[in-house]
């Protein structure tokens, strides 16, 4: 992050633009919606600034800029097509430790200027750090889209709220959860979506009834997908966004971490081989301490929850001790890792059913139902398999499937550092030394894998 973001308070503050044209006219008119007190110096006026000027909007100097013009502006603001001029004015401002804004030069900027969304008091602000100005606005009209108009007023009716409510709820976290779960009460909601009128008196009445309670502890277990965070789905980012507490595991890519609320606690709990952090009874009896604490506790998955990710043990734990929680699905490693490898689980020529296992082996040993996993025209997909590649590939040999059935190994699928070795029965363990591929990897095995030459998009 090479510039700090950061909202300035302009209120009737002195603020110095250089320069009198459109695009001057633009900042300006950015700076009168903060109600700054604006000094314009330009050797002459377009037709919309002499307006403002005859309204007393701005005061103006029709003159050449020096710099002994930088008095005690808050800020500064050189908006004209005289490069030379544009470099006084930010080595002089730079030299008083003035903030300097050079319009579409950031070489000579100590702050730029965001791409606005106004939900006044709400403000939302887009910046490249003057890199792609244009993919800014673009973002912005995304985030326009989705932020309605009627924010604008319940930010305004929050604001006037705000002391009642630190009045009645003494911690900083106690009063979170409070606006949170305001913002999640039906009446708001309603508000929000305009298919119900409230006045702002309605929505101060829900704090003085007390109708909006603090919820007691929560589990929300998440699947965090096979590692791309923009493969999460909109239910698992907003749980992620309200949890006080994260327990997560190895699988969880760090882009996906990062989405987690900043200020919430983070618990790893991942297991290894031959290196469980956390016994598994140890994760459930965990999930249900910091639930009876009153945090809203966030297990976050890598996948799904309900496939191979053992949130069916971690729901037996919770409702035996009655702690309300939510499941949000995932795409689970075989769906996300095999279509980022191009690779269809299943496809009418090739596969008409497929299989999920696991590959954990117990006493160096690997027992599954070979007979049915070595039948044709199914694909066998194998989580946590790696290091039983060799055993997986002589007992479906030995029990009959093709010696040149192809397999595909994909090393942490679905991300940048995905990495996919194809072969046969014969040779895939072979090809995969060469490769020294590591875990988390998965393995595909069946005819589906020869699609991968005509479908493998991703790379």
């Amino acid at each position: 992050m090479k510039s700090f973001p950061i909202f300035i308070n302009l209120l009737h503050k002195p603020v110095l633009v250089i320069g009198g044209g459109d695009v001057a006219l633009r900042k300006i008119e950015m700076l009168l919606k903060a109600n700054a007190k604006i000094t314009v110096i330009a050797s002459s006026l377009c037709k919309e600034l002499k307006h403002y000027q005859k309204l007393k909007k701005i005061h103006v100097k029709i003159k050449s800029f020096e710099r002994n013009d930088l008095t005690h502006p808050v800020l500064v603001v050189a908006a004209t097509d005289n490069k030379k001029v544009n470099l006084l004015v930010s080595k002089t401002a730079q030299a008083l430790n003035i903030p300097v804004n050079v319009v579409d030069e950031p070489s000579l900027c100590t702050f730029t200027m965001g791409s606005i969304i106004d939900r006044s008091p709400l403000l939302i602000a887009i910046s490249s750090e003057g890199n792609a100005p244009v993919l800014a606005k673009f973002v912005r009209e995304k985030i326009e889209a989705l932020i309605p108009h009627s924010f604008s007023k319940l930010a305004s009716v929050m604001g006037s709220m705000r002391d009642s409510v630190k009045n009645r709820y003494e911690t900083t976290q106690s009063r979170r959860i409070f606006w949170e779960n305001f913002i999640d009460h039906p009446l708001v909601r309603q508000f929000l979506n305009q298919t119900k009128k409230l006045s702002a008196q309605q929505l101060i009445a829900l704090v003085k009834k007390n109708e909006i309670q603090k919820k007691q502890g929560e589990v929300f277990l998440v699947g965090g997908g096979p590692g791309d965070p923009d493969l999460l789905t909109f239910r698992a980012l907003h749980l992620m966004q309200r949890s006080d507490v994260c327990v997560y595991d190895k699988l969880i890519s760090k882009d996906v971490l990062n989405l987690v609320r900043r200020d919430a606690e983070l618990i790893y709990v991942g297991k290894e081989r031959d290196r469980h952090t956390v016994p598994q009874e140890k994760i459930n009896q965990l999930l249900v301490k910091l639930a009876k604490k009153g945090m809203r506790v966030l297990r976050l998955k890598g996948g799904d929850p309900f496939i191979f990710g053992r949130g069916g043990e971690e729901i037996e734990m919770l409702m035996e001790h009655k702690i309300p929680f939510q499941v949000v699905p995932g795409i689970t490693a075989a769906t996300g890792v095999s279509t980022y490898a191009g690779i269809p689980l299943t496809h009418r020529d090739y596969a008409q059913s497929c299989t999920f296992v696991t590959g954990h082996m117990k006493d160096e040993k690997l027992t599954l139902e070979w007979d049915s996993l070595a039948k044709p025209n199914q694909t066998i997909v194998v989580y946590m398999g790696l290091l039983a590649l060799s055993q997986i590939c002589d007992q479906l040999i030995k029990h009959g499937a093709s010696k040149n059935l192809p397999v595909a190994v994909v090393e942490q699928g679905a991300t940048s550092s995905q990495k996919v070795v194809t072969g046969s029965l014969l040779n895939i363990v072979q090809k995969v030394k060469g490769e020294k591929l590591k875990s988390p990897s998965l393995i595909i095995v069946g005819n589906v894998v020869k699609l991968r030459r005509k479908l493998n998009w991703f790379n």
